[in-house]
């Protein structure tokens, strides 16, 4: 049996995390922001092991107009069964860990990857079956629209946008699956030199794969010409030389159709303002890629007649900047000054 023995410190690995799986049971594990002009501050539904918080009400009123049904804590069977299940896989990471068998932590993080892709199909049927079922006589109906959330991410639903990310018993979720994934790898693929260097190679791994998952950063999509709609005056996107994207701190993508309309969103957003990660302009030229705001290359002029008057170009590289300005009359500028 001592061949099959769990390292000390995977043990220790485990353990943490069966304690920390019974912090979920008092923390909220996903949440959906909706934002709209009419609700500055935003309203936010906490979803808990057993029980919906945040601004449900509000939402539920909402909601009522365009027909989706009603939120309670008692119309959802997972409410009744989540924490037990929950509190049952605590105490069988720390089962594993106390016993530290290697099969065991093996069978485990099956058990776990499984009730994780669970739980995932089971809160998106729940999202589609709230958005696509709508009451035909309600207030204010829209011929073919659903008011699905999205699974994660944003979404505009109407006025709404709608954001859905996991709280803080959402990331514990995360975190206990990564790190058991990488006792399981370091397992498999080191166990005969962990009798050697275990403590190091297990610590190392474990920081290098974290390192990893928490440097992934969102990045700018392609603007969708004739359909995608500014997030500030509502047109519709029709130009590729002039888009812009903001992209928060959480990973929210804010599209506009001209830096006008950016900046005057950020001006009146201090929120936001406050949460940019990075500002993306779009190429005046060539295949119009976008460029971080600090990096481009601008010019103000009257001739570029860009949709919302801001008449701003970005360009990648001087070379390319030049040749437009001998085509028309204008001055050069940089980001600094315009985002003061």
């Amino acid at each position: 049996m001592q061949k099959n023995k769990l390292n000390i410190w995977i043990r220790i690995a485990v353990a943490i995390c069966g304690i920390a799986l019974f912090l979920v049971l008092f923390v909220p594990i996903w949440r959906i922001d909706l934002a709209a002009p009419q609700y500055p501050e935003g309203l936010r539904m906490l979803i808990y092991a057993n029980k919906l918080g945040g601004d449900v009400a509000i939402i539920n009123g909402l909601n009522h107009y365009i027909g989706m049904k009603t939120l309670h804590a008692e119309d959802f069977i997972e409410f009744s069964v989540l924490t037990y299940i929950i509190g049952f896989y605590a105490l069988l990471f720390i089962i594993v860990a106390a016993i530290g068998n290697r099969k065991m932590m093996y069978a485990l993080f099956g058990l776990f990857a499984a009730f994780g892709v669970l739980a995932m199909v089971d809160f998106w049927r729940w999202e589609y079956n709230y958005g696509h079922n709508l009451d035909p006589k309600a207030a204010i109906v829209v011929p073919g629209m659903a008011y699905q959330p999205p699974l994660i991410g944003y979404k505009q639903l109407l006025n709404f946008g709608a954001f859905s990310v996991p709280d803080i018993g959402g990331w514990i979720f995360v975190a206990v699956g990564i790190i058991l994934l990488i006792c399981v790898i370091t397992e498999i693929r080191f166990t005969a030199k962990l009798k050697k260097t275990g403590r190091l190679s297990s610590v190392l791994l474990c920081i290098s794969a974290l390192s990893f998952f928490t440097s992934c950063s969102a990045q700018p999509k392609a603007v969708k010409l004739g359909i995608d709609q500014c997030d500030y005056c509502k047109m519709t996107v029709s130009d590729a030389r002039f888009p812009v994207e903001v992209i928060t701190t959480k990973g929210k993508i804010f599209i506009f159709d001209d830096l006008h309309c950016a900046l005057g969103f950020i001006k009146e957003n201090e929120t936001i303002k406050k949460s940019i990660k990075d500002i993306y302009l779009c190429d005046y030229t060539g295949q119009h890629t976008f460029i971080i705001a600090e990096n481009a290359y601008l010019i103000k002029s009257a001739d570029l007649k860009s949709p919302m008057g801001g008449n701003i170009a970005a360009f990648s590289n001087i070379d390319s900047m030049n040749i437009v300005m001998e085509k028309i009359k204008g001055e050069s500028t940089i980001w600094n000054e315009l985002f003061k």
